[in-house]
């Protein structure tokens, strides 16, 4: 009778049609995936706050400016900004912030403020705009 020997290799012959049937799979349908498209509002659809927000102005030298509820902006340096905001929103954290940049700012300008309230835990952060022609 004939000895049986251990086969010490792996037949890896399988595993390569497994791999060329996925390939196959995977390059049929690729092309069938539809890209998700963002639908961005428009600005005369935007929703109104319940909640009158904290506005900072950026003004068209760069300087800041905060007005709240309506009443007349009042020039703020930039170290000041944040300890302004907090005293303003008088620990309602959700209280929005709407930044009004000038036409004629340096857009980083108001990415920059953007950037300050986001590090600072300012939770609604919002871009004031003018309503359009529809």
């Amino acid at each position: 009778m004939r000895e049986r020997r251990l086969m010490n290799q792996i037949n890896v012959v399988p595993y390569i049609d497994v791999m060329l049937v996925l390939l196959v799979i995977f390059m049929v349908t690729a092309p069938m995936i539809q890209v998700g498209a963002v639908d961005l509002p428009s600005v005369g659809k935007a929703s109104q706050v319940s909640v009158d927000p904290i506005e900072v102005i950026v003004a068209a030298d760069g300087s800041l400016a905060l007005r709240e509820r309506g009443d007349q902006p009042r020039k703020v340096a930039a170290e000041d900004l944040i300890a302004e905001l907090r005293r303003m929103q008088q620990g309602d954290a959700d209280q929005p912030v709407l930044i009004a940049g000038d036409k004629s700012v340096r857009y980083e300008a108001v990415l920059d403020v953007m950037d300050l309230l986001q590090r600072e835990g300012i939770r609604k952060i919002g871009l004031l705009v003018q309503p359009g022609k529809t």
